[in-house]
Protein backbone atom coordinates (compact mmCIF):
# COMPACT_ATOMS: atom_id res chain seq x y z
CA UNK A 1 0.00 0.00 0.00
CA UNK A 2 1.63 3.31 -1.37
CA UNK A 3 2.63 5.61 0.97
CA UNK A 4 1.97 3.55 4.40
CA UNK A 5 4.10 0.87 5.73
CA UNK A 6 3.32 0.83 9.41
CA UNK A 7 0.81 2.25 11.80
CA UNK A 8 1.36 2.19 15.69
CA UNK A 9 -2.21 1.79 16.69
CA UNK A 10 -3.51 2.73 20.57
CA UNK A 11 -6.01 1.27 22.51
CA UNK A 12 -5.50 2.28 26.37
CA UNK A 13 -8.38 1.50 27.94
CA UNK A 14 -8.72 -2.15 26.02
CA UNK A 15 -6.39 -4.41 24.73
CA UNK A 16 -8.03 -5.98 21.06
CA UNK A 17 -7.24 -9.58 22.58
CA UNK A 18 -9.76 -9.15 25.25
CA UNK A 19 -13.04 -11.25 25.45
CA UNK A 20 -16.30 -9.04 24.21
CA UNK A 21 -18.66 -8.53 26.60
CA UNK A 22 -16.01 -8.72 29.72
CA UNK A 23 -15.72 -5.77 31.49
CA UNK A 24 -15.06 -2.56 29.14
CA UNK A 25 -14.52 -4.77 26.17
CA UNK A 26 -17.07 -4.29 23.48
CA UNK A 27 -17.07 -3.60 19.69
CA UNK A 28 -14.39 -1.63 19.96
CA UNK A 29 -11.92 -4.62 20.60
CA UNK A 30 -13.70 -6.74 18.04
CA UNK A 31 -12.47 -3.23 15.39
CA UNK A 32 -9.51 -2.93 16.59
CA UNK A 33 -8.52 -6.69 16.20
CA UNK A 34 -10.65 -6.80 12.67
CA UNK A 35 -9.08 -3.68 11.01
CA UNK A 36 -5.26 -4.00 12.49
CA UNK A 37 -5.23 -7.88 10.44
CA UNK A 38 -6.89 -6.87 7.68
CA UNK A 39 -5.00 -3.79 7.16
CA UNK A 40 -1.87 -6.21 7.39
CA UNK A 41 -3.42 -8.25 4.72
CA UNK A 42 -3.27 -5.75 1.95
CA UNK A 43 0.37 -4.66 3.01
CA UNK A 44 0.28 -2.51 6.40
CA UNK A 45 1.85 -3.92 9.18
CA UNK A 46 0.23 -2.57 12.21
CA UNK A 47 1.39 -2.28 16.05
CA UNK A 48 -0.66 -2.27 18.86
CA UNK A 49 0.03 -0.17 22.18
CA UNK A 50 -2.29 -1.20 25.05
CA UNK A 51 -1.77 -1.61 28.77
CA UNK A 52 -0.61 -4.54 30.53
CA UNK A 53 -3.69 -5.45 33.11
CA UNK A 54 -1.82 -8.23 35.11
CA UNK A 55 -2.82 -11.05 32.84
CA UNK A 56 0.34 -12.80 32.09
CA UNK A 57 0.36 -12.07 28.43
CA UNK A 58 4.20 -11.62 26.74
CA UNK A 59 4.81 -8.02 26.73
CA UNK A 60 5.48 -8.28 23.13
CA UNK A 61 2.81 -10.53 21.24
CA UNK A 62 1.90 -11.70 17.74
CA UNK A 63 -1.98 -11.18 16.97
CA UNK A 64 -0.96 -12.14 13.34
CA UNK A 65 0.70 -12.01 10.34
CA UNK A 66 1.61 -8.25 10.06
CA UNK A 67 -0.06 -7.29 13.50
CA UNK A 68 1.80 -7.26 16.78
CA UNK A 69 0.20 -6.38 19.99
CA UNK A 70 2.72 -4.29 22.81
CA UNK A 71 1.05 -5.01 26.79
CA UNK A 72 3.08 -1.83 28.48
CA UNK A 73 3.61 -1.03 31.59
CA UNK A 74 1.20 2.19 32.43
CA UNK A 75 -0.19 2.11 35.96
CA UNK A 76 -1.42 -0.48 38.35
CA UNK A 77 -1.13 -4.22 37.00
CA UNK A 78 -4.97 -4.44 37.29
CA UNK A 79 -7.93 -3.94 35.75
CA UNK A 80 -9.13 -0.20 36.67
CA UNK A 81 -12.43 1.75 35.42
CA UNK A 82 -12.42 3.66 32.65
CA UNK A 83 -13.01 6.74 34.14
CA UNK A 84 -9.89 6.76 36.27
CA UNK A 85 -7.57 5.93 33.09
CA UNK A 86 -7.10 9.59 31.98
CA UNK A 87 -4.34 9.74 34.78
CA UNK A 88 -2.26 7.37 33.51
CA UNK A 89 -1.99 9.48 30.09
CA UNK A 90 0.98 10.38 30.43
CA UNK A 91 2.67 7.20 31.68
CA UNK A 92 0.86 5.62 28.94
CA UNK A 93 2.74 7.70 26.33
CA UNK A 94 6.21 7.93 27.98
CA UNK A 95 5.72 3.84 27.85
CA UNK A 96 5.12 4.22 24.00
CA UNK A 97 7.41 6.81 23.61
CA UNK A 98 10.50 3.50 25.57
CA UNK A 99 8.96 1.38 22.74
CA UNK A 100 9.41 3.92 20.18
CA UNK A 101 12.88 4.46 21.03
CA UNK A 102 13.80 1.00 20.02
CA UNK A 103 12.84 1.15 16.81
CA UNK A 104 14.63 2.25 13.69
CA UNK A 105 14.04 6.03 12.53
CA UNK A 106 10.91 6.34 10.04
CA UNK A 107 9.47 3.16 11.48
CA UNK A 108 6.01 4.08 11.59
CA UNK A 109 4.06 5.92 8.89
CA UNK A 110 1.05 7.24 11.12
CA UNK A 111 -0.50 7.01 14.20
CA UNK A 112 -4.18 5.74 15.21
CA UNK A 113 -5.69 6.19 18.17
CA UNK A 114 -9.03 4.52 18.97
CA UNK A 115 -11.32 6.45 21.78
CA UNK A 116 -10.42 9.83 23.93
CA UNK A 117 -8.33 8.34 26.26
CA UNK A 118 -5.91 6.92 23.43
CA UNK A 119 -6.44 10.03 21.36
CA UNK A 120 -4.73 12.37 24.53
CA UNK A 121 -1.95 10.50 24.28
CA UNK A 122 -1.84 10.00 20.95
CA UNK A 123 -2.01 13.70 20.66
CA UNK A 124 1.15 14.08 22.71
CA UNK A 125 3.08 11.29 20.51
CA UNK A 126 2.13 12.91 17.26
CA UNK A 127 4.14 16.06 18.34
CA UNK A 128 6.92 14.19 19.33
CA UNK A 129 7.24 11.80 16.71
CA UNK A 130 6.50 14.46 14.16
CA UNK A 131 3.49 12.00 12.67
CA UNK A 132 0.44 12.45 11.78
CA UNK A 133 -2.79 11.05 13.94
CA UNK A 134 -5.99 9.66 12.70
CA UNK A 135 -8.67 8.94 15.36
CA UNK A 136 -11.87 7.10 15.71
CA UNK A 137 -14.18 8.54 18.68
CA UNK A 138 -16.37 5.28 18.85
CA UNK A 139 -18.70 7.11 21.47
CA UNK A 140 -18.27 10.85 22.30
CA UNK A 141 -19.16 12.36 25.76
CA UNK A 142 -21.68 15.06 24.18
CA UNK A 143 -23.42 12.32 22.36
CA UNK A 144 -23.98 10.17 25.30
CA UNK A 145 -25.09 13.23 27.62
CA UNK A 146 -27.66 14.20 25.07
CA UNK A 147 -28.98 10.52 24.73
CA UNK A 148 -28.71 9.24 28.92
CA UNK A 149 -30.43 12.82 30.00
CA UNK A 150 -33.27 9.86 31.26
CA UNK A 151 -30.75 7.70 33.25
CA UNK A 152 -29.27 11.09 34.94
CA UNK A 153 -25.77 9.96 33.86
CA UNK A 154 -22.97 12.65 32.42
CA UNK A 155 -19.66 11.99 31.28
CA UNK A 156 -17.05 14.30 33.29
CA UNK A 157 -15.80 17.24 31.42
CA UNK A 158 -12.17 16.58 31.58
CA UNK A 159 -13.59 13.85 28.87
CA UNK A 160 -15.43 16.38 26.83
CA UNK A 161 -12.12 18.74 26.81
CA UNK A 162 -10.10 15.76 25.28
CA UNK A 163 -12.18 15.18 22.86
CA UNK A 164 -12.34 18.56 22.01
CA UNK A 165 -8.63 19.07 21.43
CA UNK A 166 -7.87 15.34 19.78
CA UNK A 167 -10.88 16.88 17.42
CA UNK A 168 -8.83 20.13 17.35
CA UNK A 169 -5.56 18.73 16.82
CA UNK A 170 -5.57 15.53 14.41
CA UNK A 171 -4.55 15.15 11.32
CA UNK A 172 -7.91 12.90 10.17
CA UNK A 173 -11.07 11.82 11.99
CA UNK A 174 -12.80 8.51 11.47
CA UNK A 175 -16.52 8.21 12.33
CA UNK A 176 -18.43 5.09 12.10
CA UNK A 177 -21.29 6.65 10.67
CA UNK A 178 -22.59 9.53 8.51
CA UNK A 179 -24.70 10.67 11.92
CA UNK A 180 -21.59 10.33 13.35
CA UNK A 181 -19.66 12.90 11.28
CA UNK A 182 -22.49 15.21 11.43
CA UNK A 183 -22.62 14.95 15.39
CA UNK A 184 -18.22 15.79 15.11
CA UNK A 185 -19.08 18.74 13.10
CA UNK A 186 -22.07 20.29 15.15
CA UNK A 187 -21.11 19.66 18.74
CA UNK A 188 -17.53 19.48 17.94
CA UNK A 189 -17.04 21.88 15.48
CA UNK A 190 -15.15 19.50 13.29
CA UNK A 191 -13.70 20.49 10.12
CA UNK A 192 -16.01 17.93 7.59
CA UNK A 193 -13.24 18.07 5.61
CA UNK A 194 -11.13 16.15 8.10
CA UNK A 195 -13.72 13.58 8.74
CA UNK A 196 -14.19 9.98 6.92
CA UNK A 197 -16.93 8.06 7.12
CA UNK A 198 -16.08 4.28 7.41
CA UNK A 199 -18.23 1.58 8.70
CA UNK A 200 -17.13 -1.16 11.10
CA UNK A 201 -17.32 -5.06 9.21
CA UNK A 202 -18.69 -8.34 10.52
CA UNK A 203 -16.70 -11.39 10.00
CA UNK A 204 -18.82 -13.11 7.81
CA UNK A 205 -16.54 -16.51 7.97
CA UNK A 206 -17.83 -17.20 11.70
CA UNK A 207 -21.32 -15.18 11.43
CA UNK A 208 -23.23 -16.44 8.92
CA UNK A 209 -26.67 -18.22 8.45
CA UNK A 210 -27.33 -21.78 9.79
CA UNK A 211 -29.56 -24.60 10.93
CA UNK A 212 -31.92 -22.75 13.60
CA UNK A 213 -32.73 -25.82 15.03
CA UNK A 214 -29.59 -27.58 15.53
CA UNK A 215 -28.43 -24.12 17.50
CA UNK A 216 -31.35 -24.54 19.52
CA UNK A 217 -30.68 -28.25 20.53
CA UNK A 218 -27.09 -27.44 21.56
CA UNK A 219 -28.46 -24.52 23.35
CA UNK A 220 -31.30 -26.28 25.38
CA UNK A 221 -34.04 -24.12 23.72
CA UNK A 222 -37.15 -26.25 22.92
CA UNK A 223 -38.36 -25.54 19.38
CA UNK A 224 -41.81 -23.34 21.07
CA UNK A 225 -39.94 -21.18 22.82
CA UNK A 226 -40.06 -16.97 21.49
CA UNK A 227 -36.21 -16.83 21.93
CA UNK A 228 -34.84 -13.11 22.27
CA UNK A 229 -31.06 -12.78 22.94
CA UNK A 230 -29.58 -9.51 24.68
CA UNK A 231 -25.03 -9.45 24.19
CA UNK A 232 -23.65 -6.66 25.61
CA UNK A 233 -22.41 -5.29 28.66
CA UNK A 234 -24.36 -5.42 31.72
CA UNK A 235 -24.68 -1.19 32.28
CA UNK A 236 -27.49 0.98 31.75
CA UNK A 237 -26.08 2.46 28.34
CA UNK A 238 -26.51 -1.01 26.92
CA UNK A 239 -30.37 -0.93 27.95
CA UNK A 240 -30.44 -4.83 29.42
CA UNK A 241 -33.16 -3.35 32.12
CA UNK A 242 -35.12 -1.84 29.24
CA UNK A 243 -35.45 -5.47 28.01
CA UNK A 244 -36.17 -7.04 31.20
CA UNK A 245 -39.36 -4.14 31.99
CA UNK A 246 -40.51 -4.97 28.52
CA UNK A 247 -40.20 -8.85 29.22
CA UNK A 248 -42.34 -8.39 32.14
CA UNK A 249 -45.07 -6.09 30.43
CA UNK A 250 -44.93 -8.63 28.01
CA UNK A 251 -45.28 -11.72 30.04
CA UNK A 252 -48.31 -9.46 32.27
CA UNK A 253 -49.99 -8.95 28.18
CA UNK A 254 -49.58 -12.17 26.80
CA UNK A 255 -48.91 -15.27 28.90
CA UNK A 256 -49.62 -17.69 26.33
CA UNK A 257 -46.35 -16.51 25.09
CA UNK A 258 -43.38 -19.24 25.78
CA UNK A 259 -40.65 -16.24 26.25
CA UNK A 260 -37.21 -17.16 26.79
CA UNK A 261 -34.78 -14.15 27.49
CA UNK A 262 -31.10 -14.47 27.20
CA UNK A 263 -28.88 -12.16 28.40
CA UNK A 264 -24.92 -12.38 27.63
CA UNK A 265 -22.30 -9.96 29.10
CA UNK A 266 -20.80 -8.82 32.34
CA UNK A 267 -20.71 -5.91 34.07
CA UNK A 268 -18.31 -2.85 33.33
CA UNK A 269 -16.30 -1.37 36.32
CA UNK A 270 -18.16 1.53 38.06
CA UNK A 271 -21.20 1.37 35.77
CA UNK A 272 -21.97 -2.14 35.97
CA UNK A 273 -25.58 -2.73 36.48
CA UNK A 274 -27.01 -5.52 38.95
CA UNK A 275 -29.61 -6.94 36.63
CA UNK A 276 -30.35 -10.46 38.83
CA UNK A 277 -32.33 -8.32 41.61
CA UNK A 278 -34.68 -6.62 38.36
CA UNK A 279 -35.19 -10.02 36.88
CA UNK A 280 -36.33 -11.71 40.05
CA UNK A 281 -38.60 -8.79 41.52
CA UNK A 282 -40.20 -8.66 38.20
CA UNK A 283 -41.09 -12.38 38.73
CA UNK A 284 -38.84 -13.65 35.60
CA UNK A 285 -36.06 -15.95 37.03
CA UNK A 286 -37.69 -18.61 34.80
CA UNK A 287 -38.10 -16.62 31.96
CA UNK A 288 -34.63 -14.79 31.84
CA UNK A 289 -31.19 -16.00 31.90
CA UNK A 290 -27.71 -14.70 32.61
CA UNK A 291 -24.64 -15.89 31.19
CA UNK A 292 -20.94 -14.95 30.89
CA UNK A 293 -19.55 -13.43 27.73
CA UNK A 294 -18.77 -16.07 24.64
CA UNK A 295 -16.35 -16.56 21.95
CA UNK A 296 -17.52 -15.43 18.55
CA UNK A 297 -18.16 -18.54 17.06
CA UNK A 298 -20.42 -19.53 20.10
CA UNK A 299 -21.57 -16.29 20.06
CA UNK A 300 -22.83 -17.15 16.31
CA UNK A 301 -24.83 -20.22 17.44
CA UNK A 302 -26.45 -17.77 20.35
CA UNK A 303 -27.43 -15.51 17.57
CA UNK A 304 -28.42 -18.48 15.46
CA UNK A 305 -30.75 -19.83 18.38
CA UNK A 306 -32.60 -16.49 18.21
CA UNK A 307 -35.78 -15.57 16.73
CA UNK A 308 -34.76 -11.54 17.24
CA UNK A 309 -31.60 -10.41 18.80
CA UNK A 310 -32.40 -7.20 21.42
CA UNK A 311 -30.29 -3.30 21.14
CA UNK A 312 -32.41 -1.58 23.27
CA UNK A 313 -28.96 1.16 23.53
CA UNK A 314 -29.47 4.63 24.58
CA UNK A 315 -26.18 5.28 22.75
CA UNK A 316 -24.12 3.55 19.80
CA UNK A 317 -21.51 4.76 17.50
CA UNK A 318 -22.44 1.84 15.58
CA UNK A 319 -23.58 -1.83 16.88
CA UNK A 320 -21.27 -4.25 15.78
CA UNK A 321 -23.81 -6.59 17.71
CA UNK A 322 -26.60 -5.42 15.24
CA UNK A 323 -24.20 -6.43 12.45
CA UNK A 324 -23.07 -10.05 13.77
CA UNK A 325 -26.92 -10.99 14.76
CA UNK A 326 -27.94 -10.00 11.02
CA UNK A 327 -25.07 -12.44 9.00
CA UNK A 328 -26.69 -14.87 10.85
CA UNK A 329 -30.00 -14.64 9.46
CA UNK A 330 -31.46 -13.28 12.69
CA UNK A 331 -33.75 -9.72 12.60
CA UNK A 332 -32.72 -7.45 15.10
CA UNK A 333 -34.92 -4.85 17.15
CA UNK A 334 -32.93 -1.91 18.02
CA UNK A 335 -33.93 1.54 19.51
CA UNK A 336 -33.53 4.63 17.03
CA UNK A 337 -30.12 6.09 17.98
CA UNK A 338 -26.81 6.37 17.30
CA UNK A 339 -25.15 4.44 14.34
CA UNK A 340 -27.98 1.83 14.86
CA UNK A 341 -30.54 3.08 11.99
CA UNK A 342 -27.53 2.22 9.56
CA UNK A 343 -26.33 -0.86 11.21
CA UNK A 344 -30.17 -2.13 10.95
CA UNK A 345 -32.37 -1.73 7.88
CA UNK A 346 -36.05 -0.63 9.34
CA UNK A 347 -38.32 -2.79 7.65
CA UNK A 348 -35.99 -5.21 5.56
CA UNK A 349 -33.34 -6.35 8.56
CA UNK A 350 -35.16 -5.66 11.84
CA UNK A 351 -37.57 -2.76 13.96
CA UNK A 352 -36.06 0.16 15.04
CA UNK A 353 -38.05 1.80 18.04
CA UNK A 354 -38.17 5.20 19.06
CA UNK A 355 -37.68 5.57 22.55
CA UNK A 356 -37.06 2.71 25.68
CA UNK A 357 -40.28 2.32 27.07
CA UNK A 358 -41.42 -0.89 28.41
CA UNK A 359 -44.81 -0.61 25.86
CA UNK A 360 -42.76 0.39 23.17
CA UNK A 361 -40.55 -2.62 23.40
CA UNK A 362 -43.08 -5.16 24.47
CA UNK A 363 -45.25 -4.02 21.15
CA UNK A 364 -42.11 -4.76 19.02
CA UNK A 365 -41.51 -8.15 20.26
CA UNK A 366 -44.66 -9.05 20.34
CA UNK A 367 -45.34 -8.19 17.11
CA UNK A 368 -42.57 -10.51 15.76
CA UNK A 369 -43.88 -13.35 18.19
CA UNK A 370 -46.94 -13.05 16.49
CA UNK A 371 -45.94 -12.50 12.93
CA UNK A 372 -44.01 -15.24 11.67
CA UNK A 373 -43.89 -14.72 8.07
CA UNK A 374 -42.62 -10.78 8.87
CA UNK A 375 -40.03 -12.85 11.17
CA UNK A 376 -38.73 -14.82 8.40
CA UNK A 377 -38.51 -12.22 5.88
CA UNK A 378 -36.57 -9.82 8.14
CA UNK A 379 -34.11 -12.89 8.92
CA UNK A 380 -33.61 -13.32 5.15
CA UNK A 381 -33.38 -9.88 4.69
CA UNK A 382 -31.20 -9.06 7.67
CA UNK A 383 -28.38 -11.89 6.31
CA UNK A 384 -28.19 -9.98 2.74
CA UNK A 385 -27.81 -6.67 4.82
CA UNK A 386 -24.99 -7.78 6.39
CA UNK A 387 -23.31 -9.14 2.96
CA UNK A 388 -22.73 -5.50 2.19
CA UNK A 389 -20.18 -5.35 5.38
CA UNK A 390 -16.80 -6.94 5.48
CA UNK A 391 -13.75 -5.75 7.29
CA UNK A 392 -11.77 -5.73 4.16
CA UNK A 393 -13.41 -2.60 2.70
CA UNK A 394 -12.83 -1.27 6.54
CA UNK A 395 -9.49 -1.66 6.12
CA UNK A 396 -9.40 -0.48 2.86
CA UNK A 397 -10.76 3.08 3.19
CA UNK A 398 -8.80 3.31 6.72
CA UNK A 399 -5.41 2.60 4.97
CA UNK A 400 -7.18 5.86 2.24
CA UNK A 401 -7.56 7.84 5.32
CA UNK A 402 -3.89 6.99 6.47
CA UNK A 403 -2.88 7.96 3.03
CA UNK A 404 -4.64 11.24 3.02
CA UNK A 405 -3.30 12.10 6.11
CA UNK A 406 0.30 11.36 5.81
CA UNK A 407 -0.03 13.46 2.09
CA UNK A 408 -1.46 16.51 4.08
CA UNK A 409 0.24 16.02 7.49
CA UNK A 410 3.73 18.30 5.99
CA UNK A 411 1.39 21.40 5.21
CA UNK A 412 -0.94 21.04 7.91
CA UNK A 413 2.37 21.41 10.18
CA UNK A 414 3.66 23.99 8.07
CA UNK A 415 0.84 26.24 8.90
Amino acid sequence: MSGVRRVAMLSLHTSPLEQPGRGDAGGMNVYVRSTALELAAVGIEVEIFTRETGEGRPRREVLGDGVVVHHLDAGPRRRIPKEALPGLASTFAGAITDVADLLADGHFDVLHSHYWVSGAVGLTLSREMNLPLVHSMHTMAKVKNLRMKALGAREPADRIAGEQDIVSGAARLIANTSTEASELVSLYGAAPDRIDVVAPGVDLSTFHPGDRGAARAALAFAPHQFHVVFAGRIQKLKGPQVLVAAAAELRRRRPDIPLAVSILGSGSGSEALALQPLIEGAGLADDIRLYPPVTAAHLAQWFRSADVVAMPSFSESFGLVALEAQACGTPVVAANVGGLPQAVSDGRSGLLVDGHSAAQWADALERLHDESSLRDALGRGAASHALAFGWQRTALLTAQTYRTAVERFPAATAR
